[in-house]
C-alpha cells in the first residue's frame, strides 16, 4: 500500500464510496417499495375492510330530490272571478275556499231548470190524466159504429123495398096497369133508397176509422207513460237530471282546495274570464312529499322495497336526519322516458351507466317538524343490511 502513489490511493477511495452510496441507495429503494407495497396492502385492506363492514351495507347517492303529487286547481265552468282568496305560498286545508266566481248565469240556470221539471211533471200527469179521456172516446166510437150498423141495415131494408116496388111496377107497365107518372114517383123513391144506403155505409165506414184513431191516439199517449210513475218517467227524470247539474255548476262557482299544502303558482286574478279546464294555481301536499332518489344501476342489486334510509337535506343541513323506507322503483329509468330516447340500436352506441328512480316515503311527524319544498336536493343512505 505504501509503494502507491497518492493518485490511485484516491482512485480506489473514490470506487468504494461510489459502491457504498450504490449500496446504501439500493437499500433506500428496497425501503421505499417495501413501505409503497405495505400502504397500497395497508389501503386494499382498509377498503376491504370498508366494503365489507359499511359499504356494502349503504347505497348512497346525493342525486335524490324531494317530489309531492301536485294538486292542479282548475275551474269547472266558464264564468268571471269574483273573488281570489288566497296568496302563493299561503297553507290551505281541504275545503278551504279559494276562489269565488261569479254565479249569476248558475244561478239562473238553476231556477231554468226547477221551472222545466215542473213543466215536465205536469205534461207526465196530464197524459196520465188522458188516458182515460182517451178510453171514453174509444167507447164513444164504438157506439157511433153500433149506429152506424143499425143505419146500413135500415137503409139496405128501404132499398130491398124500394127495387121490389120498381120491378113490379115495370112488370105491369106494358099491360097499362101501372101508369108512367106512378112508375117514375117508384123509380125515384129507388134511386133515393139507393143513396141512402151508400150514405149509411159510408156513415159507418167514418164512425170505424174515427174509432181507429182514438185507439191510435190511446196507443201513443200510453207508450209514453207505460210502466211509469210521474217520478220514474223518463222526461220527469231527464228534466231532474237537467237540474242536479245546474245544481252543480252553480256549487263549481265555490272552488275549494282539494288537498291540505301550500299554494303555489296562483295564476288568476279578479275579473279574469276561466274557461272550464284553465288551471287557476297548485296546491302543494308538502305534508305528504317524497324523495325520488336516482341511483346508478350498478347500486341497485341489494335495494329492497321496505328497508330504512337515512335521509339529509341541503336546506337544513346533517344536524337534521329525516327517516323513510323503500317504496319500489320506477317503470324505466329517465332515458326510457325522455322527450327524445336514446337510439341504442344504431352503430355508434356507447354504452352509459343509467339511473333509476327509486321512491322513498318519509315520516310524516319529521315532515311536519322540518317542512320541505318540492325540487329541494337530498341525500340518501338506503340501509342495505338488515
Amino acid at each position: 500500500m505504501a509503494d502507491r502513489d497518492p493518485g490511485t490511493l484516491r482512485a480506489i477511495e473514490e470506487v468504494h464510496a461510489d459502491e457504498m452510496a450504490d449500496a446504501r441507495t439500493k437499500t433506500k429503494r428496497k425501503q421505499l417499495f417495501g413501505a409503497l407495497a405495505a400502504g397500497i396492502a395497508l389501503i386494499g385492506g382498509g377498503y376491504t375492510a370498508y366494503d365489507v363492514l359499511s359499504a356494502s351495507k349503504h347505497a348512497v347517492t346525493d342525486n335524490a330530490y324531494v317530489g309531492a303529487d301536485v294538486a292542479q286547481v282548475t275551474s269547472q265552468v266558464s264564468a268571471p272571478v269574483a273573488a281570489v282568496l288566497v296568496q302563493d305560498a299561503q297553507r290551505v286545508r281541504r275545503g278551504d275556499v279559494l276562489v269565488r266566481l261569479d254565479d249569476t248565469d248558475a244561478r239562473i240556470a238553476v231556477a231554468r231548470a226547477e221551472a222545466d221539471l215542473q213543466r215536465a211533471i205536469r205534461r207526465v200527469q196530464g197524459l196520465m190524466a188522458t188516458d182515460n179521456g182517451l178510453g171514453a172516446q174509444i167507447s164513444a166510437r164504438d157506439a157511433d159504429i153500433m149506429r152506424a150498423e143499425a143505419e146500413v141495415t135500415a137503409a139496405r131494408a128501404s132499398f130491398d123495398k124500394a127495387r121490389i116496388d120498381l120491378d113490379r111496377r115495370k112488370a105491369l107497365v106494358t099491360s097499362g096497369a101501372v101508369s108512367g107518372d106512378e112508375l117514375t114517383t117508384v123509380r125515384n123513391a129507388y134511386d133515393n133508397a139507393a143513396a141512402n144506403l151508400r150514405a149509411a155505409q159510408a156513415a159507418r165506414a167514418q164512425a170505424a176509422a174515427a174509432r181507429n184513431v182514438a185507439v191510435g191516439d190511446r196507443d201513443a199517449n200510453r207508450a209514453m207513460i207505460a210502466n211509469t210513475t210521474v217520478d220514474t218517467n223518463p222526461e220527469v227524470l231527464a228534466a231532474r237530471a237537467a237540474l242536479d247539474q245546474a245544481r252543480v255548476d252553480l256549487e263549481r262557482t265555490v272552488i275549494k282546495a282539494p288537498v291540505d299544502g301550500v299554494v303555489s303558482r296562483r295564476q288568476v286574478q279578479v275579473g279574469q274570464r276561466v274557461q272550464p279546464g284553465a288551471t287557476l294555481m297548485l296546491v302543494v301536499p308538502v305534508q305528504a312529499a317524497y324523495v325520488d332518489a336516482n341511483f346508478k344501476e350498478v347500486e341497485l342489486a341489494k335495494v329492497r322495497p321496505g328497508q330504512p334510509v337515512k335521509l339529509t337535506s341541503d336546506l337544513y343541513g346533517e344536524d337534521v336526519v329525516y327517516h323513510g323506507k323503500v317504496v319500489g322503483f320506477s317503470g324505466g329509468t329517465g332515458a326510457a322516458f325522455a322527450l327524445v330516447p336514446a337510439q341504442n340500436a344504431t352503430g355508434n352506441w356507447i354504452k352509459v351507466v343509467q339511473r333509476l328512480p327509486v321512491r322513498i316515503k318519509l315520516d310524516p311527524k319529521e315532515l311536519d317538524a322540518h317542512p320541505l319544498r318540492v325540487g329541494l336536493s337530498m341525500n340518501v343512505d338506503v340501509q342495505l343490511a338488515k
